[in-house]
């Protein structure tokens, strides 16, 4: 249950497409001066050193990261001045840690993460009293409880392992209930693209649930044949009502980048209807 460490994938292309979105989606809540909560149900450990053992054992920074011309990618310039630094010192942020740099007085942070090595690491480089809140808890347990907020704005992130293939049904019933509790909260999911049948499966339960306003945002580096993670998405309930034009204005240029052929592959579907 405790195996996956995201050392090994800090900064992928993966991180690139969830950081992106999660960036524009805190950057839509602060349009407006109230205090909003940020919830990351499986934060990770907030920052990974990219020349580590673990990272340089898979390496996935060099097609990440690593790999972007990011003066080709004006669309990019809000989350290159976010990771620029960390880069150059070969550090990579995680979600928490580029959420907690941003919050205003007022905003707060709830992280959740579960594995024994991990939560000191994310205490270390996250916690900060009465403003961003670590705990070791279960974060699809930990979520509900913490909707409705007492802001009335939530900004809530849900980024599984997928180790255990129930998951992603497991997330659509979190979702559903979330949002049940707390239909304005703009809730994102990162998900992998290993098993296309799994992801259909994910797209139904969503169409099938009684969330509206839902949104697919997918970016591919490799043909889905390809062993390993050809891709990733996230899918958005409630996004920003600009996504959708600037994902089809950067993202495609992004994906042809971090692809070995240079072939854009995006794709952007309304799962449900607002």
């Amino acid at each position: 249950m405790f195996s996956y460490q995201h050392h090994y994938h800090a900064g992928n292309h993966a991180d690139v497409l969830k950081h992106w979105l999660l960036l524009a989606c805190v950057r839509h809540l602060q349009r407006k001066e109230k205090p909003f909560d940020y919830i990351d149900t499986h934060a990770g450990a907030g920052l990974y050193r990219l020349d580590s053992a673990m990272a340089r054992k898979t390496a996935e920074s060099d097609d990440g990261v690593l790999k972007l011309d990011w003066s080709q990618l004006p669309g990019l310039a809000d989350y290159h001045r976010q990771v620029a630094d960390d880069i150059a010192a070969r550090r990579y942020p995680g979600s928490p840690l580029l959420v907690k740099r941003l919050l205003r007085p007022g905003d707060k942070a709830w992280l959740f993460e579960m594995h024994p090595q991990t939560i000191g690491e994310l205490r270390q480089h996250c916690e900060q009293r009465r403003v961003c809140h670590v705990r070791r808890e279960d974060g699809f347990k930990a979520l509900s409880a913490l909707l409705p907020t007492a802001s009335h704005r939530a900004l809530v992130l849900i980024d599984p392992s997928y180790e255990v293939k129930s998951d992603y049904q497991t997330v659509v019933k979190v979702m559903a209930a979330a949002y049940q509790k707390m239909p304005s909260a703009m809730m994102l999911l990162w998900y992998p693209v290993v098993d296309a049948q799994q992801v259909r499966q994910l797209e139904r339960g969503f169409a099938n649930s009684k969330m509206r306003n839902v949104h697919l945002f997918e970016m591919g580096v490799a043909d889905s044949d390809k062993p390993g993670m050809s891709a990733s998405g996230v899918v958005v309930v409630n996004p920003p009502w600009t996504l959708a034009d600037e994902f089809a204005r950067t993202i495609p240029g992004v994906s042809a980048q971090l692809a070995e052929d240079h072939q854009s592959r995006t794709r952007h579907r309304v799962l449900a209807a607002e």
